[in-house]
Order: C-alpha cells, then sequence, then structure tokens
C-alpha cells in the first residue's frame, strides 16, 4: 500500500510535555506541578455569561471573523493596555484559542522555504507550526547568563536571505522571563533594517510582576505593520477550556489569516465569546487577584528553591520556575523522570521545550499554596538525596 502519511508530519515530534501528565494521571498520591493552567476557576461573572447566552439560545455561527461586540472590546483592551490601535472590523480575527491564531499566521505568511527564527526554549508549538507552513525553522538558543531574554546580536546573527518570521514568546513558557522595552527596541531596529514580520505571543501579557507593565513590540516605531499579535483569554481570566484567542495586525494579513480560518474553522465558539465580552468588560479585578496570588506563589517558590541550594534566576512573567539542575549530573528527562518515581512530584524535562532547556526543568506555580508546600517539601527530600 502506498504511505497514507504525510512526510511534514511524521517528522514532527509529540510534544514532550504530556508524557509526565500521563504518568502522573494514573500515579496515587502524586503531586503535578506540570500543567501550564490556571487553578482557579472562571470567574463566576464569567461564566454566567456563557450560561446566559445558552439560555438565550444564542448556540448559532458568529461571523466568521468573531462577534462584532467582541472584536470592538478586544480593540479597546490592546488600546488601553498596549497604546496600539486596531480597527476592529479588519485588523482583529477571534479563533480557537491562541494556538489556532500562531498556526494560520504562519500558514498565511510563509512560502516554502521562509526561514522562521525561534527563540528557544519556548512553548512547544512554534516550531511545528512552522514546519506544517513549509517554513524552515531556525532556533536561536537563549542562555540563562542572560536571564533566557532575547538579544538583538542573537537575532542579527541568525538572519540569513531567506529569514522573513521572527517569533516573540514573552512573557515566556517554559523560562517566565519578559522582555523590557529597551530589549525590545534594539530588536525593532534589527527586525526594520531586515525586512522582517513578528509574530509575538503575548498569552501571558497580563501576567507579570515586579511593577513594570508589559510592553508589545507592536508600540514601537515601525512595528505595527509588521507584526502579528497573539493572544487570549486563557492564562490571564483563567479560561483555558473555552478554547478562545485572538490575532491582531496589518489588515493585508488579517484577511488571508480570515480565509484560512474560514475554511478549517468557520468560527470561534458562540458561547465562549459572549463570555470573553464579559471578560474584557469588567474582570479586570479578577485578573489583578489572580495575578497577586501568583505572584505569592513565585516569590515562595523562588525562596524555597535558594533554601535548598537550587539555581534559579528570577521570572517577571507567567507562572513558571525554570531551576537548573546541571549540577546533578542527570539530564533533564532523568531527573524528571526520577523525581517522579521516587517523590511522585511531576516536573517538565526544559528540553520538552527545546535542546537548549536541557539542564532545566519546568515548574509551575499555577497550583495552590498548599500543593506548593508539599512538592517544595518532596523536591527538597529528593535534592538532598542526590547531593550524598
Amino acid at each position: 500500500m502506498r504511505n497514507p502519511l504525510s512526510k511534514v508530519i511524521t517528522e514532527i515530534e509529540p510534544s514532550g510535555i504530556r508524557k509526565f501528565f500521563d504518568i502522573v494521571n494514573e500515579m496515587q498520591d502524586a503531586i503535578s506541578l506540570g500543567v501550564g493552567e490556571p487553578d482557579f476557576d472562571t470567574p463566576w461573572h464569567i461564566r454566567d455569561e456563557g450560561i446566559y447566552s445558552l439560555e438565550k439560545g444564542r448556540t448559532f455561527y458568529t461571523s466568521n471573523a468573531g462577534l462584532k461586540e467582541l472584536k470592538m472590546e478586544i480593540a479597546r483592551y490592546i488600546e488601553r493596555k498596549c497604546n496600539v490601535a486596531y480597527d476592529c472590523e479588519h485588523e482583529v480575527l477571534v479563533t480557537v484559542g491562541g494556538s489556532e491564531a500562531i498556526d494560520i499566521a504562519m500558514r498565511a505568511m510563509l512560502d516554502p522555504g521562509d526561514e522562521v527564527l525561534i527563540p528557544q526554549p519556548s512553548f512547544v508549538c512554534y516550531t511545528p507550526c512552522a514546519m506544517l507552513a513549509n517554513g524552515t525553522p531556525v532556533i536561536i538558543e537563549l542562555k540563562a547568563e542572560n536571564e533566557f531574554r532575547l538579544t538583538a546580536e542573537e537575532v542579527r546573527a541568525a538572519i540569513t536571505p531567506k529569514t522573513k518570521l521572527l517569533v516573540l514568546p514573552f512573557p515566556n513558557n517554559p523560562t517566565g522571563s519578559i522582555m523590557t522595552k529597551s530589549d525590545l527596541e534594539e530588536i525593532a531596529n534589527v527586525v526594520i533594517e531586515n525586512d522582517l514580520y513578528v509574530l509575538s505571543d503575548e498569552i501571558y501579557s497580563e501576567l507579570t510582576y515586579g511593577g513594570a507593565p508589559h510592553v508589545t513590540i507592536a508600540s514601537l516605531p515601525g512595528m505595527r505593520e509588521r507584526t502579528i499579535v497573539i493572544n487570549g483569554f486563557s492564562k490571564a481570566f483563567a479560561m483555558t477550556g473555552w478554547r478562545l484567542g485572538y490575532a491582531c495586525g496589518p489588515r493585508v494579513i488579517l484577511e488571508q489569516m480570515l480565509k484560512i480560518h474560514q475554511f478549517a474553522i468557520m468560527c470561534a465558539p458562540t458561547m465562549s465569546q459572549y463570555a470573553a465580552v464579559e471578560a474584557l468588560r469588567n474582570g479586570e479585578g479578577d485578573v489583578e487577584k489572580m495575578r497577586e496570588e501568583y505572584d505569592g506563589r513565585r516569590r515562595y517558590l523562588l525562596h524555597r528553591f535558594r533554601e535548598m541550594g537550587l539555581s534559579c534566576f528570577e521570572p517577571y512573567g507567567a507562572f513558571y520556575m525554570f531551576p537548573c539542575i546541571q549540577e546533578f549530573g542527570l539530564s533533564s528527562e532523568e531527573f524528571a523522570e526520577k523525581l517522579l518515581e521516587s517523590e511522585k512530584v511531576a516536573v517538565v524535562p526544559g528540553t520538552a521545550f527545546g535542546k537548549s532547556g536541557e539542564g532545566f526543568v519546568r515548574v509551575s506555580y499555577a497550583y495552590s499554596l498548599e500543593d506548593l508546600k508539599k512538592a517544595l517539601e518532596r523536591i527538597e527530600r529528593f535534592v538532598t538525596g542526590l547531593r550524598k
């Protein structure tokens, strides 16, 4: 028989995150610090709006690009938070999660052979999405000594005549690193000089700590017309299961993204869109409460890691820590496997997010402080045993 499978898809590795989730689900008394999902329920007033939409019979398709009132609220939110103005009719697209927005942005922009610069460690979908869009991923290895921030020099060194798109995954999953305005200004200069485009994944933009507000590269001079901003409701509003994201960017790109979305998806879930309108109109207080809780957990984990002598830089974004485990002479996967076997605590090997994640593990603090305390006691016992 002829091979029924695409060569491209068979060359893509499955997500390295799922392996440990599957094991821990079958393990009694295990504590998972591996899931990148808020432990908060979706705020009640947002859930209530979703329920109300069902009660009112709002169960039909919306327009392909999304409810007009939701697109208007997204545009207002981006202008209010990031000081960037978008035309809600032609420059905002509602998608099924941020992941769909990333996928269709790459498919709309890439021709075969176009190179995509992807900083790693980073979220697992960028490389597969680039490959599925017939692009060529070019990995930029982020460095621990730079707190895993991307530098203009690293971007410049990776550029070739085939480079078209730069992925900016900040605040970063898995490291928790962020980019300052001055960092972005230097990168923007390189992007403009080399006539590149940027896909800026800002799904964690509301979860930044330390006082400095999130800055989008789209707000810098000359960058709005070169940037697709990806965001959504999963992390900030604790709406992971509602599957709702969005993209904002130049009309010439958004129109082609909409074309793919029309044929592949039709529209995002109607109930979720009505809930999202309520989230943007009245949910900022909920976001602030969750951010304060995450910040307390962040500071607790950082203190405990340092107390047990585990090297970890201070992350100022998302809800992850990325401690270094190189001193133990184990690979990231070996460390995670042994920790799970001996102490029933699940973390994710850094290599799940790229080869440059070797020597680190991702620890999520999207869990209750009670669970974090139990898990950290077990981790401390584990690392103490390794040092003997």
